[in-house]
């Protein structure tokens, strides 16, 4: 089968193409001001039939309630961040739609967003009827490379949705790594690094979606032959919040048969109660941090969250701050 490169850096538009019917024309925003209903239909190329639920203004731009608009069913991202999706709406609110949705129709009244889901998502959440939209078509493998390239163009997936959109690439595309890079616009070996994270096991994989564990960490991970080994390993990420480099240097104690104290002299530590472990695992799991640390027991003590980043904090923060 044929199979051509295409570089991140030509964006989006190289890899939709130029449509070939009046109704890829997209709406003047500075005549058109987003969420007005647009004005009556103007003529449109003899060429191309509309669906019904497509309205056009008199610039040929087109327009669709977003109530209509689905999920692309090739979409890699899973996650939304809430906080962005707010913002969003308010920069929505304020200036409008700037850059068309890009929408395939199925049938009747089903479209389904090609580019564009978070747009879509603020466009609701912001109370338009009205939405300016690019009407194309699809095959399946398409409809993934659009949404991966999208996404990875704005930095908005997390490693395990990236990981599995590049792995249904070379499936469904029937490519290698490197094909998979070019059209993408990444070196080989980050195409390759990625697919590996597919090989961790599930909560681990969710600790990486989390925030609790770093790409880093999960490729230290990855470098330990034996299962068992991990999990220790995982446990010690996860309870002690070893650096990347701890991993990395723990993984080769593992690998050649030692253990993490193997060739250290052994500290003497008080085992600590089973109910704080459990309790300092749940505060974890709720703010999505790695550091979290009771001192004392279930009757008297200090409990401390560390924080790595703004965000971490901005997290934190609503957390507390939404269930007062």
């Amino acid at each position: 089968m044929a199979k051509t490169g295409l570089g991140l850096g030509k964006g989006l538009g190289a890899l939709l193409g130029e449509s070939p019917v009046d109704v890829s024309k997209t709406v003047d925003i500075s005549t058109s001001p987003i969420g007005e209903k647009p004005k009556a239909a103007a003529a449109v190329s003899s060429t191309a039939k509309l669906p019904v639920a497509i309205e056009t203004d008199e610039n040929g731009g087109l327009w669709i309630d977003p109530a209509l608009l689905q999920p692309n069913p090739k979409q890699p991202r899973i996650e939304f961040n809430q906080k962005q999706l707010d913002e969003l709406c308010e920069s929505i609110k304020e200036n409008g739609i700037l850059q068309p949705i890009i929408i395939e129709h199925v049938e009747g009244n089903t479209f389904y967003i090609i580019a564009g889901e978070r747009r879509t998502r603020a466009a609701k959440m912001a109370g338009l009827k009205k939405v300016p939209v690019q009407l194309r078509k699809f095959d399946e493998q398409k409809k993934l490379e659009v949404a991966l390239i999208e996404n990875i163009q704005r930095a908005d997936l997390n490693p395990i949705e990236e990981a599995t959109a590049y792995y249904n690439l070379i499936q469904m595309g029937d490519l290698n790594q490197e094909e998979v890079a070019k059209r993408v616009g990444k070196a080989r070996a980050t195409v390759a690094n990625a697919i590996r994270l597919l090989k961790l096991p599930s909560d681990i994989q969710n600790a990486l979606v989390n925030g609790q564990i770093t790409s880093g960490h999960a490729r230290a991970l990855l470098m330990v032959k034996s299962d068992s080994d991990m999990r220790i390993m995982f446990g010690k990420i996860m309870g002690s919040g070893l650096s990347v480099r701890e991993a990395e240097n723990l993984a080769e104690v593992y690998n050649n048969g030692g253990r993490a104290a193997a060739n250290k002299k052994k500290k003497l530590t008080a085992k600590k109660d089973p109910d704080v472990a459990l309790f300092e695992q749940e505060v974890r799991n709720i703010f999505g941090v790695r550091d979290v640390n009771l001192k004392g027991d279930t009757q008297k003590g200090t409990l401390s969250i560390s924080y790595s980043s703004k965000e971490d904090f901005d997290r934190i923060y609503e957390i507390l701050i939404n269930n007062r």
